[in-house]
C-alpha cells in the first residue's frame, strides 16, 4: 500500500536528512517535491496545500533552521503532520453502557460493505471477546443475504435474516429485539448500498438509524477509487451523519489519496482498514503507524501485536527455553512457520520491519514455499524431526519422494532450518541478528 507515494516521499526526505544544514531554499525545494508526490497520489488539492503549508511553517521555524541535525527534524515534522492529517489518535468504537451495542454499516454497492461487516464481526469476537450478531438488512442486492450468511458463518457469528421480501426497517427492529433477548454484546446492521448516493438510499438509511439507535454509523469506502471515495464520504456526511470510516482494499491502493484526504475533508476518522481478502486481514487504523510505514520507518507496534496474538506467554517462554537449551527442532520450526503464516501475507510483514521494508519490498516470497516445507517436514519420521543431523543419503531420497520434491529441496530446507535456529538463538540471547540477510535469503536473493 502507498508504494508510489512512499517511494517519492522517502527519496525527497532522504536528501533532506543527509544535509548537515538546511536553508529556506532547501525547505522550499523539498516542499515542491512533497506537494507533487501528494498530488500524484490523488490527495485532495486543498488538503495538499494545507499540509505543505503546515510542514513548511514548522520547518522554517527557529527550532530547525541552523540546528545541528535539521534534516532529521524535518522528517519528524512530516511524520507528525501526516499523522495529524490522517486523524491523529487512532479512532475507536463507542460501546453502549447496556448491551447490545448497535453498529450501522453504510456504503455504496461494490465498496466491500458486506465483507467488511463480516470482518468487523470477527474482529469484535476475536479481539474483544464480544458475542456478536449481524442483521441482514440489504434486501436490494441479489444474493446479498446469502453472502452475509456465508461470511457470518466464516466469522463465527450469528446472522439474523428474514429473506428479501420484508421491509429492511422492520428487519432491523426485529434483529435488535432478538439481540436483546439473546444477550448479544454487539449487533452489526448491514444495510443496502446503491450505485451512487441517492435520496432513496439516504431515506432508508435514516429510517433504519432511527429504528435501531446505533452507537456508531460506519461508512465503508473503497480506497482503490481514490478521490471518488472521499467525494462519497462527503456526500454521505451531508445527508446522514456518520461516525467513522472503514477503508477497504487499502492493500491494493498504491497511491493513498483516499486515506490521506478523508479525515481532512469529512472530519471523520478512519477507524478500521481492510488489508486483504481474508477475514482476518482487518485491523484498527493507527495514523501514526501508517505515517511511519509511508516514510519507511516500519511499523514495529503492529508487528509485535500480530506476534503476541499468535503466542501465549507460556508458549513464548517454552520457545525461549528450547532455544537456550538447543532443543529447537523441525517440529518447532514448522509450528513457527505456521504462526508466521497466520499473521498475514509475508510480503506485507516485510514492510513493518524498520530500515529494511523498502529494501525488501521487491523480494518475492512464494507463499507456496510454506506448503512445500510442510510436506518435506511431515515426510520425516519423528526421530528425524528431532535430530535433523541424521538426515543423509537414503533418508533424503525417501523424504524427497514422500513430499513430492527432490533431494536438493530437502538439503535446502535443512540448511535454512540450521540458519534460522542460529538466528533465533541470537535473539533469545539478546543479540540483534542480520534480519536483512535473513529475508533476502528467504526470498532467494
Amino acid at each position: 500500500m502507498f508504494d508510489s507515494l512512499a517511494d517519492k516521499l522517502q527519496a525527497t526526505l532522504s536528501e533532506v536528512r543527509g544535509r548537515g544544514t538546511l536553508t529556506e531554499e532547501d525547505v522550499n525545494a523539498a516542499m515542491r517535491e512533497i506537494r507533487l508526490a501528494l498530488l500524484e497520489a490523488d490527495v485532495n488539492f486543498q488538503v495538499v496545500k494545507s499540509f505543505t503549508n503546515a510542514v513548511k511553517e514548522r520547518a522554517l521555524g527557529a527550532d530547525v533552521i541552523g540546528q545541528l541535525n535539521p534534516g532529521q527534524q524535518v522528517v519528524k515534522i512530516v511524520s507528525d503532520e501526516l499523522t495529524e492529517l490522517m486523524g491523529g489518535a487512532a479512532g475507536d468504537l463507542a460501546f453502549a453502557p447496556r448491551p447490545p451495542t448497535v453498529i450501522l454499516m453504510a456504503g455504496l454497492q461494490g465498496s466491500g460493505k458486506t465483507t467488511a461487516t463480516g470482518k468487523l464481526a470477527r474482529w469484535l469476537r476475536v479481539e474483544r471477546g464480544s458475542s456478536v450478531a449481524v442483521a441482514a438488512c440489504d434486501v436490494q442486492r441479489p444474493a446479498a443475504v446469502e453472502q452475509l450468511v456465508k461470511v457470518g458463518a466464516q466469522a463465527g457469528v450469528d446472522v439474523y435474516e428474514q429473506g428479501v421480501d420484508k421491509d429492511p426497517v422492520a428487519i432491523a427492529s426485529w434483529a435488535r429485539e432478538r439481540a436483546v433477548a439473546e444477550g448479544k454484546d454487539v449487533l452489526i446492521v448491514d444495510t443496502a448500498g446503491r450505485l451512487h448516493v441517492d435520496q432513496e438510499l439516504m431515506q432508508e438509511l435514516a429510517e433504519i438509524k432511527r429504528a435501531v439507535n446505533p452507537m456508531d454509523v460506519l461508512l465503508v469506502v473503497d480506497a482503490m477509487t481514490g478521490q471518488d471515495a472521499v467525494n462519497v464520504a462527503e456526500e454521505f456526511g451531508s445527508a446522514v451523519d456518520f461516525d467513522g470510516v472503514i477503508m477497504t482494499k487499502l492493500d491494493g491502493d498504491a497511491r493513498g489519496g483516499a486515506a490521506l484526504s478523508v479525515k481532512a475533508i469529512t472530519g471523520k476518522p478512519i477507524v478500521f482498514a481492510s488489508t486483504g481478502e481474508k477475514l482476518d486481514q482487518f485491523e484498527r487504523f493507527h495514523p501514526d503507524r501508517m505515517a511511519q510505514r509511508i516514510l519507511g520507518m516500519g511499523d514495529v507496534m503492529t508487528l509485535i501485536e500480530k506476534a503476541e496474538a499468535m503466542h501465549s506467554a507460556d508458549q513464548a517462554a517454552e520457545l525461549e527455553r528450547k532455544l537456550r537449551k538447543r532443543e529447537f527442532d523441525l517440529d518447532d520450526f514448522l509450528e513457527q512457520l505456521r504462526q508466521v503464516r497466520r499473521m498475514g501475507p509475508l510480503q506485507s510483514l516485510l514492510g513493518m520491519i524498520p530500515g529494511i521494508g523498502k529494501e525488501l519490498r521487491d523480494v518475492k516470497v512464494d507463499e507456496r514455499d510454506f506448503d512445500r516445507i510442510q510436506a518435506i517436514i511431515l515426510s520425516m519420521t519423528p526421530q528425524e524431526r528431532r535430530h535433523p543431523e541424521l538426515i543423509k543419503g537414503s533418508r533424503r531420497l525417501r523424504i524427497a519422494r514422500g513430499s513430492g520434491t527432490n533431494v536438493q529441496a530437502v538439503k535446502a530446507l535443512l540448511k535454512q532450518f540450521d540458519q534460522t535456529r542460529k538466528i533465533m538463538r541470537q535473539v533469545a540471547q539478546g543479540r540483534m541478528p542480520d534480519l536483512g540477510a535473513l529475508m533476502r535469503q528467504a526470498g532467494g536473493r
